[in-house]
């Protein structure tokens, strides 16, 4: 029978041991609450903390039937304890039944007072209450930050289960999901997820949500669903027990492990975590969140996120973990109320520019004249794509100017333009060069190859084999050049461009030359 639907596993966050430091001694369930005693000296905060951690609050005494459980629980201890009474603000109101205090429950009601006689009305009276056996367990004002010797804890619950039915020569130990063991009850209420434990054959028994005790092996994730050892899910997801090599489970309980007889079937099997019997046969088996592996003892792990049936809610996703799954949130939602909402990264500007939300994601773009980043999709550069683009100006000052990369900025008219600098002027390839606007290509002639983005290599003949030339050579991207070029570069490119003028003049020179000569030939040959 699958009972996990039948327990409170909330309740059990509680089995938790001692509350960071403080130790618990003892406790005491009636009606729907139970209380539990810390012997921690600590301040009124620190045990209200304490108490918080517990996912519970100090202790109200509401009633008379309360303030017996203070007598239950301290009777026979002395010093101070810290109850769940305090005034934050203002003086002590005598009109008043809690005289000005209230619970830390922030309310003030109660059919209970036990005031101490020499109560102090002042606006600096202390603002916490502590009880004391030797003092009848009378409310006494006390100073907050005061240690006190302990503090009592409260939770209150739905749904309780009575006292588990039993013959008279059995007995029952409860122990509760807030740490503390109860002996044999008979009129008192115990919480969900409380454990009955039945002598003499220690039986298992746990109080679910249904007000009914459910025998053991219950659900695995609840305290290995009692088991002494280990608690596996058998092909039908019942809950079974099993024990360590050279043990096995008790027939008795179903949950305790006892030695092994010389003829115990599931000793051939050599199993590495469970065995059980099933249609009059025993298998192995494995715990919960691992399955069997094909050598049919041996247990992996098994990815529960393969189902597609997990985490079926609207932008969740299936996350495999050690012996079980978890669901989260997809990418770009987040988890609002119990369902995952779309995030709107814009409002943490993610983007230089422009950002657009889409469910799940964002885009980023740029305003006119720039275009984005290849190399950060998140960034803005400045971008023209034509021979010739107006500069980027400072609003605020019109002489500081800016170009794309591979322009020179130049003054027209009394306006600054970005010219594109053809680099194939300035042999940046090893061979040949193709110019583009903002930058350039290099290219090689047949018989060689490309080496990085300007260098050509020579193809041996191993390389020319397996070489497949394009009929439509590829080029890498373009090689930019910074938007500013430097001093050096610009006088590279006006010595060039002298020496080509002068060159071109020289040779007019030379070719007028000889043609005058030519003519002084010709003439002196007529007058002959």
């Amino acid at each position: 029978m699958n009972v996990a639907a039948g327990l409170f596993v909330p309740m059990l966050v509680f089995l938790l041991g001692k509350a960071a430091g403080a130790e618990r001694t003892s406790g005491y369930c009636i009606g729907n609450a139970c209380f539990t005693l810390f012997r921690d000296p600590s301040t009124f905060s620190s045990a209200q903390q304490l108490c918080r951690d517990q996912n519970s609050h100090l202790m109200t005494v509401r009633t008379s039937v309360s303030s017996d459980v203070l007598t239950v629980l301290l009777g026979n201890l002395t010093g101070s304890f810290w109850i769940g009474l305090h005034r934050l603000s203002g003086c002590p109101n005598p009109s008043e039944a809690l005289r000005g205090f209230q619970w830390v429950t922030k309310d003030t009601e109660s059919d209970f007072v036990n005031w101490e006689p020499d109560f102090d009305y002042s606006c600096a009276a202390a603002r916490c209450v502590s009880v004391n056996g030797d003092e009848n367990f009378k409310w006494r004002q006390t100073p907050c930050d005061q240690p006190a010797a302990g503090f009592l804890c409260e939770n209150s619950f739905v749904d309780p289960c009575t006292n588990l039915p039993h013959a008279a020569e059995q007995s029952v130990r409860y122990w509760t999901p807030y740490g503390f063991e109860v002996e044999d009850v008979q009129s008192s209420t115990l919480p969900s997820g409380s454990i009955a434990t039945l002598f003499p054959s220690k039986t298992k028994y746990i109080c679910g949500t249904s007000k009914k005790w459910l025998r053991a092996p219950w659900n695995c994730e609840i305290n290995e669903g009692g088991c002494e050892h280990k608690c596996a899910m058998d092909p039908s997801n019942t809950p079974i027990c099993y024990c360590p090599q050279g043990k096995t489970v008790s027939t008795a309980n179903r949950i305790s492990c006892q030695a092994e007889g010389t003829d115990d079937p599931c000793a051939a099997l050599h199993c590495q975590q469970a065995c059980y019997e099933a249609g009059g046969r025993h298998q192995c088996g494995c715990d919960h969140g691992l399955q069997l592996a094909a050598d049919g003892r041996t247990c992996v792990d098994f990815d529960e996120c393969a189902d597609e049936r997990q985490c079926p809610e609207e932008n969740f996703k299936c996350v495999n973990t050690p012996r079980g799954y978890t669901c989260v949130c997809e990418s770009g939602y987040r988890l609002v109320g119990g369902a995952c909402v779309d995030t709107d990264e814009c409002t943490l500007a993610p983007c230089e520019h422009e950002c657009t939300n889409s469910r799940g994601s964002y885009v980023c773009s740029c305003f006119k004249g720039y275009r984005v980043d290849e190399k950060d999709p998140h960034k803005c550069r400045l971008h023209c794509g034509e021979q010739m683009c107006p500069a980027e100006c400072d609003p605020n000052n019109n002489f500081q100017c800016f170009c794309p990369d591979g322009y020179l900025l130049e003054e027209r008219g009394g306006s600054s333009f970005c010219i594109d600098i053809n680099e194939c002027d300035s042999n940046y390839c090893d061979q040949e060069c193709r110019n583009t606007y903002g930058g350039y290509v290099c290219s090689c002639k047949p018989g060689f190859k490309l080496v990085g983005e300007d260098q050509c290599r020579e193809v041996d003949d191993e390389e020319s084999s397996t070489l497949s030339i394009p009929t439509s050579p590829t080029h890498p991207d373009p090689t930019r050049r910074p938007s500013a070029v430097t001093a050096g570069g610009l006088v590279g490119i006006i010595v060039s461009t002298v020496f080509i003028i002068v060159l071109a003049v020289f040779a007019t020179h030379v070719l007028l030359l000889r043609r005058g000569k030519k003519e002084e030939s010709a003439a002196g040959a007529l007058k002959e």
